[in-house]
């Protein structure tokens, strides 16, 4: 009998039809599915945000909560990787580790870091009380409120299995991130079913954040780089183009959230203002921790308490620390710091910000050096919150 010789590529070309065709009348099918109204057992936030606009801090009263694992920017390891791309082309491989990380799979990081690996080998790791104690390190205990000095000391050894490990006992698991510039980006995440997303927006204003930018010139280079599309080149932002398009990127971000939002963003989406949180401390977190079904524990009251009522106006050298500080001057500093002529040319690129996020422009130094003239606008009831809006049908 004469047998029929089939090329290969014709059989891999049938079999990928096949497939595709089971999936979609898998997908289609499964539409008409009764949908599970059970939320995942664990509570997911994300922290989205822009360097230097008080991020870290916020983070840290996440990360000192008992219920809570939390990482802060584990996306760096992403841009550190492929950092001759563009920050729009790393948004999906992003959102990506973004995800596994909420779901507690740490084998994302496999592609960033090879080799064998402890805790330290995670950014900034220390800063998460999580990694700091049981089960990560046998160190501290969950209730305690940790040090980032004293966790390096102790826990640095410890392998890098625990964070997977760590990460599943806790009710709720928190990422802080500056590396998403477009609300749409996270949309996947929004309407995954095995994620309970919730996204605090945290702004701040763009003049203040260009005072802190310039305590960290090179400590930015790269990701300037990775923002303006530069094939890998550092960039100082001595033009503001990079403060440009963060501004662009917050005005997207609220805008989106707020005008005509699809409806799986209704109670998931909150701005928080840098300036109201340091005026009100326990008020402004108590808004954060409502919003992520947490509740202040007296011993975080009074490490906030501490952490917001310092002397000290914040030192170059504590760029990227969380010390006690007098958080209303650290946030007022850039008024008597920058020239009027920067001032003007941060009020150019970033008007649409300013105005959009509440803050008052100011026409002369006198109006800036003025203290006594409140810059921060008075917080209109629910402007933030997308709770207060009800789509029309």
């Amino acid at each position: 009998m004469a047998r029929i010789r089939i090329p290969s590529t014709i059989v891999i070309l049938f079999v990928t039809v096949q497939t595709g065709f089971l999936l979609f009348m898998y997908a289609r099918y499964s539409n008409f599915m009764p949908q599970s109204e059970e939320k995942p057992s664990q509570v997911h936030i994300l922290i989205l945000s822009s360097w230097r606009s008080g991020s870290s801090f916020v983070g840290q009263l996440f990360s000192q909560h008992p219920n809570v694992f939390y990482l802060m920017e584990p996306a760096w390891h992403v841009w550190v990787t492929m950092y001759q791309n563009s920050a729009k082309v790393l948004h999906m491989a992003v959102r990506d580790l973004v995800r596994s990380v909420f779901l507690c799979d740490m084998s994302v990081f496999d592609a960033y870091m090879p080799w064998k690996r402890n805790l330290s080998d995670l950014f900034q790791w220390a800063v998460s009380r999580a990694l700091c104690s049981v089960p990560a390190c046998e160190s501290f205990q969950r209730t305690d409120i940790t040090s980032e000095m004293a966790c390096k000391t102790l826990c640095g050894r410890y392998p890098f299995s625990k964070v997977e490990e760590a990460c599943k006992t806790y009710s709720h698991v928190v990422i802080k991130e500056v590396r998403f510039f477009d609300l749409k980006v996270l949309y996947p995440l929004l309407t995954d079913p095995s994620l309970n997303l919730k996204i605090i927006h945290l702004v701040r204003d763009p003049r203040a954040v260009v005072k802190s930018r310039e305590q960290s010139v090179k400590a930015l280079a790269r990701d300037n780089g990775i923002v303006l599309s530069t094939n890998g080149t550092k960039v100082e932002d001595s033009k503001y183009k990079v403060m440009q398009e963060i501004c662009r990127s917050h005005v997207q971000i609220y805008e989106t959230a707020t005008l005509k939002p699809p409806n799986f963003l209704k109670d998931r989406y909150l701005m928080i203002r840098f300036e109201d949180l340091v005026r009100d401390p326990l008020s402004e977190i108590s808004e954060m921790y409502k919003f992520a079904d947490l509740s202040l524990t007296p011993m975080l009251k009074s490490w906030i308490y501490n952490i917001t009522h310092g002397q000290g106006p914040g030192e170059k050298k504590e760029a990227f620390k969380i010390t006690s500080r007098d958080a209303v001057s650290v946030s007022q500093a850039w008024r008597n710091v920058l020239s009027f002529q920067k001032i003007k040319k941060i009020q150019e690129v970033c008007k649409g910000a300013i105005n959009m996020l509440g803050y008052q422009l100011v026409d002369s130094e006198k109006e800036q050096r003025d203290l006594s003239l409140d810059l921060v606008l008075p917080r209109r009831q629910n402007q933030f919150s997308w709770s207060s809006f009800n789509p029309k049908h």
